[in-house]
């Protein structure tokens, strides 16, 4: 990544670490889940949240994989409270197995990231018969957080503290067709674009965020919902993209924010001071920025949330 970067007015610039962003912060007696943990930012996100003290669970789809790295991780921080439960985000089963297996754990909740995604898949369709972008990156997070929705409340409760939702987007949720989202297409083979599926996908990120923090200031609830880019950062998720995959992997380092750059924003909107309050808002750069208009629109947001509900009875 570039090394000269300007710091924004949070004090923090696109070179900021993850560990830079949460210095001195001290979280302990926090949980988090960390959806799609077990590798990129998702594990840098679960070890520096760990590092402050939080309780996290890792929730991955690869139970063999999380175990690892949840071993390594254990093996760097020795202080470390990390669980591992298995979440394949494209089985809505799947989602409701784990929420219920969560919420009988009986632990409570502060902190939901929702960052685990695919990209530029070719067309495939979920064990729901969802087209599998839209599936993993937004439908299975949005009954995810439904489910758990109750539990954070309870916790915000108890504990006075405020509970963070933190959707990890990205840049491409400017770039879908030019509709927003197409929601009598989601899963036409018909005209199928990688690339677009994936914009869409990540748009509805932040419309789920944006109207998930309408909805919870109008319950009254002390949890806030936000929404970010990470920025472009060097990981496994261009292996669908061939001929890209090859420049990432040849200059990436170059121009592309590492894994620890590339968490910063996650852990700095889960943990900061300087966020609390603030919600239905996005960020880059750790920075609070602008999403794009179809990204602001609450009328679209309204109509990909009852979309989604019906979707997910």
């Amino acid at each position: 990544m570039w090394p000269f970067s300007r710091k924004g007015p949070s004090g923090f610039s696109s070179s900021s670490t993850a560990e830079e962003v949460t210095q001195g912060i001290d979280a302990n007696g926090l949980t988090a889940i960390v959806t799609g943990a077990s590798s990129g930012i998702g594990t840098e996100t679960t070890r520096v949240l760990a590092l402050r003290g939080v309780r996290v669970i890792m929730a991955v789809r690869n139970m063999a994989a999380g175990k690892g790295v949840r071993e390594a991780l254990v093996k760097e921080v020795p202080t470390a409270k990390v669980d591992t439960m298995e979440l394949d985000l494209s089985s809505l089963s799947s989602v409701r197995k784990f929420a219920s297996d969560f919420k009988s754990s009986g632990h409570p909740l502060n902190i939901l990231i929702n960052n685990a995604g695919v990209m530029a898949t070719p067309f495939m369709l979920s064990k729901d018969n969802i087209e599998l972008q839209f599936a993993t990156n937004h439908l299975g997070h949005f009954l995810l957080t439904n489910l758990l929705l109750d539990t954070m409340k309870k916790t915000a409760r108890q504990s006075k503290k405020e509970g963070r939702i933190v959707n990890v987007s990205s840049i491409a949720h400017r770039f879908p067709y030019s509709e927003g989202i197409r929601f009598d297409k989601i899963n036409d083979k018909s005209g199928y674009s990688s690339g677009a599926a994936y914009g869409q996908s990540k748009l509805a990120n932040v419309l789920h965020a944006n109207e998930l923090a309408r909805r919870l200031k109008e319950d009254g609830a002390t949890i806030t919902a936000n929404s970010l880019h990470p920025g472009a950062i060097q990981t496994n998720l261009f292996r669908h993209l061939g001929f890209i995959n090859g420049l990432v992997n040849t200059i990436g380092r170059l121009v592309l924010k590492n894994v620890q750059q590339g968490a910063a924003t996650t852990c700095y909107v889960a943990l900061h001071p300087q966020v609390k309050g603030l919600s239905g808002e996005y960020f880059v750069d750790s920075n609070l920025s602008e999403a794009s208009s179809k990204g602001k629109d609450p009328e679209l947001a309204k109509k990909l949330w009852d979309f989604s509900k019906n979707l997910t009875k």
